[in-house]
This record gives structure tokens, sequence and C-alpha cells, in this order.
């Protein structure tokens, strides 16, 4: 399995409406494939970019998806699980919203968001939330995670917990950021700041 590649930005290019770049990696060029939002965000060529990849192996073909941040890959990986989901529809997911507003449509069951993407149309969007969404509950019973923290409320601290683990923070990542956010965050009501302070929190850290 290749995790990621660090090396020189050779080319960047579209191809049959998706988008890809070229590494050079130790003299051998590795052809991604990656999102609009990822090119946007690639250096000039010729300069070091370093993407964390999906190595996907099939019985035509075998490729490399691309993404700049281990967190997004991992989510990625989650799409890509759900029966029907291919690597491009995952790439359209991820193209189309951002990664906390695409856990944040799975988790609420928001059908009508994740349609957005080309190709999702509305019984694949429902079975992406339905399966994501059962799996991710599960996981964090497994993972044994309290359910709420002592000074925030039920709904938003689940929410931010899934969306936390979805986004490829361990477990025990996830409890500590919540704890020390919690206090500050006491009377507020909107997840999406939770899950920017969270995510803040624990890029801090690391």
């Amino acid at each position: 399995m290749i995790s990621f590649l660090r090396g020189q930005l050779v080319e960047v290019g579209p191809r049959s409406g998706q988008s890809w770049a070229t590494l050079e990696v130790g003299g051998v060029g590795y052809r991604v494939w990656i999102h609009a939002r990822t090119v946007r965000q690639l250096p000039r060529i010729g300069e070091e970019v370093k993407l964390f990849t999906a190595f996907i192996v099939r019985e035509d073909a075998m490729q490399l998806f691309g993404f700049l941040e281990a967190s997004e890959r991992e989510l990625f990986d989650q799409l890509i699980s759900v029966s029907g989901i291919g690597p491009r529809m995952g790439l359209a997911l991820l193209e189309t919203l951002a990664p906390t507003e695409l856990v944040q449509a799975i988790l609420q069951g928001n059908t009508r968001a994740l349609a957005l993407a080309p190709g999702i149309g509305a019984k694949t969007a429902q079975r992406l939330a339905l399966e994501l969404r059962t799996r991710l509950s599960k996981w964090r019973e497994e993972a044994g995670i309290a359910a709420v923290g002592a000074k925030a409320d039920t709904r938003i601290y689940a929410e931010v917990e899934m969306a936390l683990l979805a986004l490829g923070f361990a477990p025990n990542e996830t409890v500590k950021a919540l704890d020390a956010i919690a206090p500050a965050l006491a009377e507020e009501q909107q997840t999406e700041v939770w899950l920017r302070s969270a995510i803040s929190w624990l890029s801090e850290e690391r």
C-alpha cells in the first residue's frame, strides 16, 4: 500500500472531467487523481508537495487518489466503503462539499446536499447517509466513547464526536478535544462552531 507520496510537482491537468497531478518521486512519475479543490491548493509546478494516497486496485486498473490532508483520505475511504460509491463518486463528493460539510450532511441525513455531487442521485444519497451514519454510530459505541460531555448539548456533542471519527481522528484524540473545548463553548448551539474549534485544537496538539 502506498500511504503517501512526497516529491516534485511535475504537471497538473484535467482528463474527461477528472483532475490529476503527476509527482516525481525518486526519478519515477506517479499520476495521482485528485479533485478540483485540491488542484487549487497545490503549489507551483516544480515545487515539492506531499499527497496522502489511496491505492485502488481493480481488475482493469491500478490507480492512486491523492489528498492534501490525511483526514480527507480517511473520509474518502469511508465513502467508497459504501455499496455503489466508487472512487470517482468519492472524489465528486469531496469536490462538492468540504470535509466538515460532507460529514455534517451525512450525520444529519441531508440527502439534498449529498445529491449536489455529480453522479449522486437521491437513492444513492439516502444509502450513503444511512450506511455511514449507522457505521459511525457503531464505531463510536465500540470505541467506548462517552455519549455526552458534562457541559455539552447531547446532540451537538454526539454529532461532533462522530464527525471527528469520520475525519480520521482517533477516539482518544476526540475525547481530549471535546473535553478541552467544552468549557468555552458551553452556551454554543451551532455544531459547526464546535467542529471547527475541535479541529483547530487537534491541529495545534499535533
